[in-house]
């Protein structure tokens, strides 16, 4: 199978160090004919997908966090080319979410034995995303932490807990024909379950049911900020009398808000934002079962 190995090399917390010798050792050559291509600056993942696929590359594999895998993903959706992980970044949800290790060599083995699957991919006012994305205070989060030098989920949860003065903000919500508007700290367009290290906010989404799972978490007293992250923590986010979740095709959220993040990745938007699933439209290299 032609395969191309995309490299983060800074993604993370250098778990990808030694990575092109571990590949050479583990991956299963009769299986592979692969070769190896680093990332050196941002979207540099996507460039190299979108000159994979023109080259008639079988499977790219992501070596990186969720920021390569929506790089590469965003060019593969539609295509008949596959897409594996190996989790090297600060949080590594959509991997985690197909059950891949954490450990390198691990996720080299999980490789050689994965299977193809077919799964929704989303977009965000036409620009696609696979995992978790969302508008509010986990933007607001996201912003934060891309510029911060040192990364890794120790460092993510001090940021929350230092910036736990963010105000709840009002949004407008139009889905399956009804509009409402609402109170809330974020609201997290799930196609996946979590946003990395296990860090569930929708404990049942379902990657290839054709549907978004919206949470959307009321604002609550700064005291309980704990407790909301330990049922994140443990899966039961669902559970909480402050989080409510919409399934639905297709939502429009119109806000004051002009930042979200797209699996983890800030971007700028200006105040309508249209949510959508496109469904079964992404090739995935996943471990069976």
């Amino acid at each position: 199978m032609k395969t191309k190995f995309i490299i983060n090399p800074i993604s993370g917390t250098g778990k990808q160090k030694n990575i092109k010798k571990l590949i050479e050792q583990f991956i299963n050559k009769e299986k592979f004919e692969y070769d190896i291509s680093f990332t050196d600056r941002h979207l540099h993942a996507k460039e190299i997908a979108k000159q994979a696929v023109k080259e008639n590359y079988k499977l790219l594999i992501a070596v990186g966090g969720d920021g390569t895998v929506n790089e590469i993903s965003s060019e593969l959706i539609g295509t008949e080319i596959a897409m594996g992980v190996i989790p090297t970044g600060s949080g590594n949800g959509f991997a985690f979410y197909f059950g891949m290790n954490k450990k390198v060599i691990e996720a080299i083995h999980q490789i050689n034995k994965s299977e193809i699957k077919i799964v929704d991919s989303c977009t965000a006012n036409g620009i696609p995303f696979v995992n978790v994305s969302g508008i509010g205070f986990d933007a607001h989060i996201a912003y934060l932490f891309a510029n911060l030098t040192k990364r890794g989920f120790t460092n993510y949860i001090k940021l929350i807990y230092k910036e736990l003065k963010y105000k709840a903000r009002n949004y407008t919500i139009k889905y399956d024909g009804k509009t409402e508007n609402i109170n809330a700290l974020l609201i997290s367009f799930a196609n996946a379950t979590q946003y990395g290290n296990n860090f569930q906010i929708s404990p049942n989404s379902e990657i290839d049911d054709g549907l978004i799972d919206f949470v959307v978490l009321k604002d609550i007293p700064k005291w309980k900020v704990p407790q909301i992250l330990l049922k994140i923590a443990k899966g039961k986010a669902h559970l909480s009398k402050y989080i409510r979740i919409i399934q639905t095709k297709k939502m429009t959220i119109i806000s004051n808000d002009n930042i979200i993040h797209l699996d983890g990745e800030p971007t700028k938007i200006n105040g309508k934002l249209t949510i959508e699933v496109n469904p079964k439209s992404l090739k995935i290299f996943a471990p069976n079962g």
